[in-house]
């Protein structure tokens, strides 16, 4: 079938977009100080009884999956804090079963983001960070995840929120409406530190994510790879090709590292069926080393 000259031609403008991005980024990575970025690419989670075969060794406890993640990767994002502030043994557990070059990063709870909608919520948000910092050097970016319904009308008390953030936290923050991709909401998170998320989902269209990365609003870098909807139920299984999407944020990452000290990643389930194949074939387009599940039943971590 021969696509229509409408779709002919709205290819010819996404690559021309990607073109001129890349052009503004190589420009901007040569003007950049030299410098060593960390990249770290992990998982929206681990706890996925699904991923036990093709991906946890056969046989794997749940009370194992974390010690046996972090022999593949050094890095996680952690859903459950978005419900609710996690016990202080819960968070020392975690802590205790991966290495000390882990991180976490961990999303703000739903009650500061979406219940609250960032007013009155100083006790709250002290709490939240009071117990993360009890991970210590295994502490990463908190994302601030904000719903689908915030819109930038409510931009007061957000920009009030960021007055109140602690200095020796990172912050991302996702918004899930176009709208607040503007000039002035940038510079706002740029005054604060905050890094704008850039989630590859349903929100924002992608190449507004690629223009972004030559507009960071932070010394780090935070991507998440989203996936479309959330039909796909079975995480055991690649399930969709999103092999053109993995080779444009594999041009895009190194040149975004250019920009910043760090860059942070994670996929979810939803982008392809299987996280950590998808982060795998991420990480060999990249050059980086990656972990052969079946190696991962008895070797020992490798950070």
């Amino acid at each position: 079938m021969v696509p229509s000259v409408s779709a002919r031609r709205a290819a010819i403008d996404e690559r021309w977009t990607l073109v001129c991005v890349l052009i503004t980024l190589f420009v901007m990575s040569a003007r950049a100080p030299a410098a060593t970025p960390s990249l770290r690419l992990g998982t929206q989670g681990w706890n996925y009884p699904a991923w036990v075969g093709p991906f946890y060794p056969e046989g794997t406890r749940p009370a194992d999956f974390l010690r046996t993640f972090a022999r593949a990767f050094d890095v996680v994002e952690i859903d459950s804090t978005f419900y609710a502030i996690p016990p202080s043994s819960t968070v020392r557990g975690w802590a205790s079963r991966v290495p000390e070059r882990f991180v976490f990063a961990c999303k703000l709870p739903q009650e500061i983001t979406h219940e609250r909608r960032f007013v009155n919520c100083d006790d709250l948000l002290m709490a939240f960070v009071d117990r993360m910092r009890e991970l210590g050097s295994r502490l990463g970016p908190v994302l601030i995840q904000c719903g689908p319904d915030f819109a930038p009308a409510e931009g007061a008390p957000f920009a009030a929120f960021l007055e109140k953030l602690p200095s020796d936290v990172r912050f991302a923050v996702e918004f899930r409406q176009q709208g607040w991709v503007r000039r002035r909401v940038l510079e706002l998170l740029r005054q604060h530190g905050v890094a704008m998320a850039l989630s590859d989902g349903r929100w924002i269209p992608r190449e507004w994510l690629l223009k972004l990365c030559a507009h960071p609003t932070a010394d780090f870098a935070y991507r998440r790879w989203m996936g479309p909807d959330r039909q796909i139920v079975d995480y055991s299984l690649l399930q969709a090709d999103r092999t053109a999407e993995l080779d444009a944020w594999a041009r895009m990452i190194p040149i975004l590292q250019g920009q910043v000290r760090e860059v942070f990643g994670f996929v979810n389930n939803h982008f392809a069926g299987h996280a950590p194949a998808s982060v795998r074939m991420l990480q060999e387009r990249l050059g980086v080393p990656t972990v052969d599940p079946s190696v991962m039943g008895d070797q020992p971590s490798l950070f």
